[in-house]
């Protein structure tokens, strides 16, 4: 079948066939930040944006997009390096498989809510599993990262 969409601002074409995920389609266009891990839409690294909302690319399909637009953190560079220097500040990024995921949701969030509160921050990224952190330090860098752009607000 074929599927036209736009993935990080590049219009694609592909002939895929009829069950192939999103997530096996993002990263079969050169898009390895969104990656499998439970595929049981339970761990969030396969996050992504389809029309700027996050969505777990295992549990859809690609043809569900077909017009849309998707977007992965290789299209979210500038936005992401900036928080993901708070996220490594805190020593957070450990083995680094989940941080992609989880700077999708953070991302998320902090168009949706500049200003949220700690549980605010832990109930939108519960569905982020990371094997290695023990989340204290992504909550710590999510943290120091909404402080500084307090702080640098124009």
């Amino acid at each position: 079948m074929n599927l036209s969409l736009t993935l990080n601002g590049k219009l694609i074409q592909d002939d895929i066939p009829a069950d192939m995920v999103l997530l096996d389609f993002v990263r079969r266009h050169g898009c390895y930040s969104a990656k499998r891990g439970c595929e049981t839409a339970n761990c969030g690294l396969c996050t992504v944006f389809l029309d700027d909302v996050p969505v777990l690319s295992c549990s859809v399909l690609a043809l569900r997009a077909a017009g849309r637009k998707v977007t992965t953190l290789e299209g979210l560079q500038e936005e992401a390096a900036e928080f993901g220097a708070f996220i490594a500040d805190q020593g957070a990024e450990q083995c680094g498989f989940c941080n992609p995921g989880l700077m999708m949701n953070a991302i998320a969030l902090f168009r949706e809510n500049p200003d949220p509160t700690e549980d605010e921050i832990k109930a939108y990224l519960a569905g982020n599993l990371c094997r290695c952190s023990g989340y204290e330090g992504q909550l710590r860098g999510i943290q120091a990262y909404l402080a500084w752009k307090k702080e640098n607000r124009p």
